[in-house]
């Protein structure tokens, strides 16, 4: 995958942190691009997680849940002692993160959001999450995607 790194990927691979990338062609008709992940990799749908960006008392976050589920709200405000949560506009999410809906990844965001990532993932020896771009996933452990995005641990899932 030479030269098609992504901020994810050297992140990962500057601190050194045991990972797989899997690449499958991403195929723009599909509805979810988890589940397309899921199905593409032959992976069960529970271990691959999106990365959603919204809005808690007006500053961005990023909720990190199952594709199988919802980003539950008021359980992202509340993980960050917020009071109210709403999902963020798209463009700004692209601009805060950096990278394009559908690939945005919660690792190497051009901006430090706080990540809220949902208990279920603490379940799996590895989960999937982007890796920066459609078409691509990371393979990690929890404890590492929670460790790199100093992330909070909480149930963030509908």
């Amino acid at each position: 995958m030479a030269g098609r790194g992504t901020p994810a990927t050297a992140l990962l691979d500057k601190q050194r942190v045991a990972h797989t990338l899997h690449s499958y062609e991403h195929d723009p008709r599909h509805e979810s691009y988890g589940l397309e992940a899921a199905e593409a990799l032959g992976i069960v749908p529970g271990r691959v997680f999106k990365t959603l960006v919204a809005e808690v008392d007006g500053k961005l976050a990023v909720g990190v849940v199952p594709v199988t589920g919802q980003l539950d709200l008021k359980g992202l405000a509340a993980a960050l002692k917020g009071k109210k949560a709403k999902m963020a506009v798209v463009a700004d999410a692209e601009r805060a993160t950096g990278y394009v809906a559908g690939g945005i990844s919660p690792l190497g965001q051009k901006k430090r959001l706080p990540v809220v990532v949902d208990e279920s993932a603490m379940q799996f020896e590895t989960v999937f999450c982007s890796a920066g771009r459609r078409g691509l996933e990371v393979e990690i452990t929890p404890a590492e995607l929670v460790r790199l995005t100093n992330a909070v641990v909480a149930g963030i899932s509908a």
